[in-house]
């Protein structure tokens, strides 16, 4: 189902942020946002998108759901096109939407329910890839169906009249809802659905357009004019121009930031700053002021090989989780700052999340339970071999989980590698490590996305992240049933029982929550980084005129 691993490194570059410039006194009172990101292109193509719902996308595009943040709440899944988030029935394996009324494109065409059925079929073609992939595997017959462009569509998506669409699935799945607010979900006009044409000049369902494409340098958006917020009741679109300047510096933009002249006035960067930043700006006194960071968010986790070696041993397993040193992998981290420690597979911001702790070891580990267990399974001078990321925050942290365990006379060796072959090694069939270093931000607001991307037997190898090769048979079948169970409490039950049942089994050591912050000038208002998802809602800041 899932198209990457480590969400936090992926996310800061899709997850772009938005920054403000107001107009000085006796010029043009309209307001433009500008979007200060490392990104070198703004990805436009819903079909070939991971983008969150609640970030840089959710401008230009609209679906038939959309998520609602809050701070200090979890999110919640609310009608975004749709008058609601869906009307199921055959148990679930039956979704019904009707579109609102008054739904009209950037150019002036109104939105129908065929486009939104052309816009999920674009998502299945070979010229689209890398997009969000949950509705291809849950659709009957997507597993064979390719795409529009020769001309076939797919018989599993309905459309009984121009407002109504209706979705039937392989099997019940509770979480469509969720499923309804990925980019695959975003009408998509025919005429302008070849995938170099709509590169070049989307046409929008969201509060903004087009105006502008210079990879490289910038996008730049304004105004649509046939949007309506009588239809939106989750955007705010408070600026009249939106521009993503591209390519930039991240110490850069936190030194112009937290200097506030001119257009930094109003700004804030797209991705979350890093320790050396963030230890900038927490020194600055206005830095400190406009610094908004999460309370947690992604899990990062240490995978276990549970089908080599020594590792098959469940207590083996359970030795490394109270042996590992959490608060030397914290402060390798950044500190505090940087994150809380974590005991359970479910993040926070996720509904129904319950927290326990099956190895209570204190955050420095607990030597003695650890070498105990590995004395009871009669293992002594295990040598462990850690994949991770070949740059200097991985390497810190793995070498702060390497001598954790080198207390209970655990040898690990570190293989770092490039992002590229890090993702490509982590996701193969054959996998000739120990453990991975990984990271993990769920695609949406439900355990779902938690627990079966990373614990479900089907998602070993072919590129799927089941790293821990973990392969239970109970565990599978208490997935399926709380996949399929349509009453979302629970469902939310059934997922916190299979969290701690997976724990039971020790295939990871859960390590930490990571925080993420944000720096924002002081024009920009709304500005907030809820647990899930651990980045700014784009769609409710506000900028002053």
């Amino acid at each position: 189902m899932r198209t990457r691993l480590p969400a936090v490194a992926l996310i800061a570059v899709a997850a772009l942020g938005l920054t403000a410039c107001s107009s000085g006194a006796g010029e043009d009172s309209s307001t433009t946002l500008t979007i200060l990101t490392p990104a070198s292109t703004v990805p436009l193509d819903p079909a070939s998108s991971q983008n969150l719902a609640t970030t840089s996308l959710s401008l230009l595009d609209r679906r038939l759901t959309t998520w609602k943040v809050e701070e200090g709440k979890d999110a919640v899944v609310v009608p975004d096109l749709a008058t609601t988030t869906g009307t199921q029935s055959d148990g679930g394996r039956t979704w019904t939407y009707t579109l609102k009324d008054g739904l009209k494109f950037s150019n002036g065409d109104p939105v129908t329910s065929e486009d939104v059925k052309y816009g999920i079929e674009r998502s299945f073609s070979d010229q689209l890839t890398g997009g969000l992939s949950y509705h291809k595997t849950l659709l009957e017959g997507g597993s064979d169906y390719r795409g529009p462009f020769d001309g076939k569509q797919l018989s599993s998506i309905e459309t009984p009249d121009d407002r109504t669409i209706v979705f039937r699935l392989n099997k019940a799945f509770g979480d469509w809802p969720w499923i309804a607010s990925m980019p695959a979900f975003t009408p998509v006009l025919e005429s302008n659905g070849a995938p170099a044409t709509y590169a070049k000049a989307p046409i929008t369902t969201g509060p903004y357009k087009v105006e502008s494409i210079k990879d490289g340098t910038a996008l730049t958006l304004t105004r649509n004019t046939h949007w309506s917020a009588k239809t939106d009741s989750v955007r705010t679109a408070s600026a009249d121009r939106v521009v993503f300047e591209e390519g930039q510096n991240q110490t850069t933009v936190v030194q112009n930031l937290l200097t506030g002249s001119g257009k930094y006035a109003d700004a804030f960067g797209a991705q979350y700053l890093g320790a050396a930043d963030l230890s900038a700006a927490s020194r600055d006194a206005q830095g400190k002021q406009r610094l908004a960071t999460s309370e947690a968010g992604p899990i990062q986790y240490l995978a276990l090989n549970t089908k080599r070696g020594e590792l098959k041993d469940v207590r083996v397993r359970q030795a490394l989780n109270h042996a590992v040193d959490r608060r030397s992998y914290l402060l390798a981290s950044g500190g505090s700052a940087a994150g809380i420690a974590a005991t359970t597979l479910i993040t926070p911001g996720i509904a129904g999340r319950q927290a326990y702790d099956l190895y209570p070891a204190g955050t420095s580990g607990d030597v003695t339970k650890a070498q105990q267990l590995l004395r009871q399974a009669g293992v002594s001078g295990l040598k462990l071999t850690m994949l991770l990321q070949n740059d200097s925050a991985s390497l810190a942290q793995g070498q702060a989980v390497q001598q954790g365990l080198q207390r209970i006379g655990v040898a690990v060796t570190l293989k770092p590698e490039d992002a590229e072959s890090f993702y490509v090694d982590a996701a193969a069939d054959d996998k000739p490590f120990d453990l991975v270093l990984a990271s993990w931000q769920p695609d949406f607001p439900s355990a779902n996305a938690n627990i079966s991307p990373l614990f479900d037997s089907s998602q070993i190898g072919g590129g799927n992240y089941n790293l821990s090769q973990y392969d239970v048979p109970e565990v599978d079948r208490a997935i399926a049933a709380a996949q399929a169970e349509t009453d979302q409490s629970a469902a939310q039950a059934d997922w916190a029982a299979i969290d701690r049942r997976i724990m039971q089994d020790a295939p990871v050591v859960p390590l930490i929550y990571a925080k993420q912050s944000f720096l924002h000038g002081s024009g920009v208002g709304n500005f907030f980084i809820p647990s899930f998802p651990a980045y700014p809602d784009y769609m409710t800041l506000t900028v002053g005129k």
